[in-house]
């Protein structure tokens, strides 16, 4: 790949790890030959380094090489959206536990950016997931790295939901919520409510229900080329639409959701070494008994 010669940062301020981290990066850039970026929300706080150069709207993205993620998978996942209709890759760093969309750790930090800097690296494209609504008080567009989730949005009573692919019947959910779900999102909240895993070279999506009131209502995988619609019985109150568990809308029961493969890709930063079957088992104990 191209090496680069300028980068931004994106991180999350309130981690003191962050502020622990971002003078060495600094001096890193500084010795390696390359212009550092900050966003206006680091240079605006009280810690940050002074006359440095700021990323003050996102089309000064496209100027950037690559985009320096530092914090968990949430502050990625808010990058990720922002940046979604720009090319500039992106490289996780996480700072704390072990996340899953940031590879990169604070000891391998520094072995990856020589790395990055060297041109030897590997441009990741990842799907994402573009949601048009339509309400009665306005038309709304959302996009989504990992998933988009509705759920009853006035009480904890039980979703009544009907879903389409492709303009074709699918069912009637009765469940707590509904997950639509890209590769990248397949290890997050699907997961746990009981979606597969799927690879992040799988061009899918995947509708999971939430705590589902049939035994016969079980996840399920569509191609990423479909159309899902989603629509709501009468009965239901208000509607809470969830874009990567941090854009949260409240839709009226006559709203109608459609949900397909944005044309933007999100391209990341990955590596010739790394290995996503290794980073399952190392980051989620995938294939391990539950007393080793």
């Amino acid at each position: 790949m191209k090496k680069p010669i300028s980068f931004g940062i994106w991180g999350n301020t309130e981690k003191q790890s962050f502020w622990d981290t971002l003078p060495k990066i600094i001096d890193w850039s500084n010795n390696a030959g390359l212009k550092t970026h900050l966003t206006k929300r680091i240079i605006e706080h009280k810690n940050a380094p002074k006359n440095m150069p700021t990323i003050r709207s996102k089309q000064d993205f496209k100027n950037l090489h690559f985009m320096l993620v530092l914090g968990g998978d949430g502050t990625f996942l808010s990058l990720a959206r922002v940046i979604n209709n720009y090319k500039t890759p992106i490289l996780g760093i996480h700072l704390g536990d072990l996340g899953f969309l940031a590879k990169v750790t604070l000891p391998d930090l520094f072995n990856r950016l020589n790395q990055v800097a060297n041109g030897d690296y590997e441009i990741e494209k990842r799907i994402l997931l573009r949601a048009e609504i339509l309400d009665s008080r306005e038309n709304i567009a959302r996009s989504a790295l990992n998933d988009i989730v509705v759920c009853n949005g006035a009480s904890h009573r039980m979703l009544k939901a009907s879903v389409r692919v492709d303009g074709h019947r699918v069912c009637e959910y009765s469940s707590d919520g509904l997950i639509i779900a890209t590769p990248t999102g397949s290890t997050a909240y699907s997961l746990s409510a009981g979606g597969p895993i799927i690879t992040p070279k799988v061009d899918s999506l995947i509708i999971t229900p939430t705590a589902p009131h049939s035994l016969t209502s079980r996840p399920l995988v569509v191609p990423a080329s479909s159309n899902i619609v989603i629509q709501f019985a009468n009965t239901n109150d208000s509607v809470q639409f969830i874009a990567d568990g941090q854009l949260i809308d409240m839709l009226n029961n006559t709203s109608q959701i459609s949900i397909s493969k944005s044309q933007n890709t999100v391209n990341l930063i990955d590596f010739s070494d790394t290995d996503y079957f290794e980073t399952l088992r190392r980051k989620m104990g995938w294939g391990r008994r539950g007393d080793q």
